[in-house]
């Protein structure tokens, strides 16, 4: 069995590694961000449902790494706290 040290050191590493996910997410939401805004500049006026679609899919991909982001956020809380109370 580890060491409380062990699972300490441990935790801190799922910690960063899941802080490190964090930045990338952000860098992909913003992408995917950008992505819609240039789909919708580009399709302005454009009569075609497909053009909706895929903005709402845009949109909807942007609100998923959000929850993503909010998950990570959390599970890294919550092992904080495991960490802290041994």
């Amino acid at each position: 069995m580890a060491s409380i040290e062990e699972v300490r050191a441990g935790i801190a590493l799922a910690n960063d590694k899941a802080s490190e996910s964090l930045g990338a997410l952000q860098q992909a939401q913003s992408c995917i961000e950008q992505a819609q805004s240039a789909l919708q500049q580009v399709t302005a006026g454009s009569s075609q449902s497909d053009v909706d679609q895929a903005n709402a899919a845009y949109a909807e991909a942007a609100r998923s790494i959000s929850a993503v982001q909010q998950a990570v956020a959390s599970a890294i809380q919550e092992s904080e706290g495991v960490a802290a109370r041994l």
